[in-house]
């Protein structure tokens, strides 16, 4: 999968795309500023596309600098040079495999002394290393002090202060870039014992590799398999004898050498911070502190969520984007004018009525499918996703994940997948590709599973919300049963596929106020993307619908679906929203909003569809990535299960609605 998304410009420096250049790989942990720091370089267009024979999405663009051009890739989150997740193995990989002219090592000022020791695994490589000591601005608010020269002179590389949210230290980043950075020298050194065992390995290795001999023997030691089978492939005849003395030294150190090589790096990272690294005696606390950590503490953090959910998705999402905005565009701007017109013209135009009904029918492609994508969709999406932006600006989504996490647990989830989650409300096909980032293939289909069943799109959203805010409880009824199908089947799916919950870490970035630039830029990539996936195939269900009115398979479909819409409570016309939730969730919701405005439903049938609707098999586009993602057979099974499951619920909601009197 390979597509065009645009990136935030710089506007310190334009930049031209060209092919082809030097290779600049920017590395570090996740939410460091790194993808900050490829907009800045990158500016236009880059493409992101799948590492060959992996699921993990990388970043690649390219930049001119002092006439020069670059390729920048911009490469998953890594901890460690040991990779651990797929996307550590990525990284890892390019810096293996495709030999960088330059390798960023950006961390955040924040946590120097847990960040550098990664620092030294690249020095120890012999790789040509540039430091980026990023967020300096809040380390400066925090009241800490960077010496920024010692710190370059006691590493024996180059090191940047930056900011890059901030445009600081983009310059000499730069300059960095288009000079000459040589290999780096390794001047640190373990106990005599560790020397020693990664000496006897170190030197054995004769071939030509792009990560020093040093530190393949380490990653050997530490039961790297990807670098074991690289040294067969080099060393070939004199591989066995490599693989005997790692053997011989991992079992003779087989209790404490991971501890004890993590202790001595540990110790180099003291020295090497001594005098460089300040911190004051009483710490100033700032805002944005104290915010993040009412964010995470359930006392304050579930307020806080609520009211997010409440002015974000209800008021902004459902009120302004699903009320205000589609009552002027779909009611004022098609049903008032451009319908009325459109139908004028055509009739003008085309003698033949069937071709009429293809255009401005029922279910014509203007009347129909342009106004859904346009007049209902497009306005709830754009909402939507500035609302999705800002909160991830902001920094709140990694805060949400360790607020979440204790729950997600009982589910097999951990709080990483609350990012898959939360963008499943933007788009569920989106988010089902976001799902690769989950470190199990437990956690995947899991995560596919609720997604597929329990996570409404922003337009599906929009439109619900829309409509039963308008019936007192509705809305109440609706929230409660996804939410308790949601942790039910969540629950039964942990129990039944077999595998343990992996652990949950995840780096804090700065909680600040969002930067309106990246806010808009973010949200004009998504909708477009959006809207190019949307529209087609508004169009294809329209043209299929249109086929299936003249040639009467259409009726017959809603006549066979009209024994179950009388078991759920609902009349026999709600079938149609049903058929066009096939096509689309959206498309779906859009349905059931005509319906609603032709005052078909009371609040119990409105009720029941909207949560069975919901619930109901995944649309055409997403159930093709579930299809790429976990194979036929896992996204055949959910499908089958999903639409069961929707019907078998809208029926018990129905009967539990008629028996208790609510709504």
């Amino acid at each position: 999968m390979s597509f065009l998304k645009k990136k935030g410009s710089c506007h310190e420096a334009p930049t031209v795309s060209q092919p082809g250049g030097k290779l600049v790989a920017l590395v570090g942990n996740p939410n460091v500023g790194k993808s900050v720091l490829f907009n800045a370089l990158t500016g236009a267009y880059v493409t992101v596309s799948n590492y060959p024979g992996t699921s993990v999405e990388v970043a690649r663009g390219n930049a001119t600098i002092n006439g020069e051009h670059f390729e920048i890739v911009d490469t998953p989150g890594m901890y460690s040079i040991l990779p651990i997740t797929e996307e550590e193995r990525v990284a890892r990989e390019i810096l293996l495999n495709e030999r960088p002219h330059l390798v960023l090592h950006v961390l955040d000022a924040r946590n120097l002394e847990r960040m550098l020791p990664m620092t030294l695994q690249l020095i120890e490589a012999e790789l040509p290393v540039v430091l980026v000591v990023n967020i300096m601005d809040e380390a400066k608010r925090m009241g800490l002090t960077i010496d920024i020269e010692l710190l370059s002179k006691n590493l024996g590389i180059p090191v940047v202060a930056a900011a890059t949210a901030k445009k600081i230290g983009l310059p000499e980043i730069r300059a960095a870039i288009s000079g000459t950075v040589p290999s780096a020298v390794n001047r640190f050194s373990y106990s005599k014992q560790m020397e020693s065992d990664i000496a006897s390995v170190a030197s054995q290795l004769k071939g030509d590799y792009m990560l020093s001999s040093k530190s393949l023997g380490l990653l050997l030691l530490q039961g790297d398999d990807e670098v074991a089978e690289l040294v067969r492939g080099v060393e070939g005849g004199e591989a066995p004898a490599v693989e005997v003395t790692v053997k011989d030294k991992r079992f003779e150190r087989r209790e404490s050498f991971h501890l004890d090589l993590s202790m001595e790096r540990k110790e180099i990272v003291k020295r090497i911070l001594d005098g460089v690294f300040k911190a004051p005696e009483k710490r100033v606390v700032t805002f944005a502190e104290r915010l993040s950590r009412w964010t995470v503490r359930p006392a304050t953090g579930i307020p806080l969520l609520f009211f997010v959910l409440y002015f974000g998705l209800y008021k902004f999402v459902g009120d302004f984007g699903a009320g205000t905005l589609v009552d002027l565009l779909e009611g004022k701007g098609f049903e008032e004018h451009i319908n009325p017109w459109m139908v004028q013209h055509v009739k003008a135009l085309v003698p033949w009525e069937s071709i009429q009904e293809l255009f401005v029918g029922e279910y014509g492609i203007i009347t129909l499918g342009l106004r859904y994508a346009v007049g209902i969709i497009l306005p709830i999406v754009a909402t939507f996703f500035l609302f999705f932006s800002m909160l991830e600006d902001s920094g709140y989504f990694p805060r949400l994940a360790l607020l979440v996490d204790r729950v997600f647990k009982t589910i097999g989830l951990t709080g990483r997948a609350v990012i898959p989650m939360v963008l499943g409300f933007g788009c569920d096909t989106m988010a089902t590709m976001v799902t690769r980032t989950l470190e199990t293939v437990r956690e995947r289909v899991i995560a596919t599973l609720l997604l597929a069943l329990a996570i409404p799109c922003s337009a599906q959203l929009g439109v619900i919300l829309a409509l039963l805010s308008k019936a007192p409880g509705a809305l109440l009824v609706w929230s409660v049963c996804l939410l308790l199908i949601f942790l039910l089947v969540g629950l039964l799916a942990a129990k039944v596929l077999p595998g343990e919950t992996p652990m949950f870490y995840m780096e804090l970035p700065p909680m600040r106020a969002p930067q309106l630039s990246n806010v808009f830029t973010k949200t004009y990539t998504r909708m477009q993307w959006y809207f190019m996936e949307i529209l087609p195939l508004f169009i294809l269900a329209s043209v299929l619908l249109w086929l299936g009115k003249i040639t009467n398979f259409f009726e017959t479909m809603v006549r066979g679906l009209s024994p179950v819409m009388a078991a759920l409570g609902l009349p026999k016309e709600v079938a149609v929203a049903f058929i066009f939730g096939f096509f689309r969730r959206d498309y779906g919701a859009a349905g059931l909003y005509d319906l609603q405005t032709k005052g078909l439903l009371n609040p119990r049938q409105l009720t029941v569809a909207a949560v069975t609707l919901t619930l109901f098999i995944p649309c055409v586009a997403q159930f093709l990535i579930m299809k790429k993602e976990r194979g036929w057979k896992v996204a055949c099974g959910i499908g089958v299960f999903v639409s069961t499951f929707a019907f078998g619920s809208g029926w018990l909601l129905n009967r539990l609605l008629l028996v208790t009197g609510i709504l």
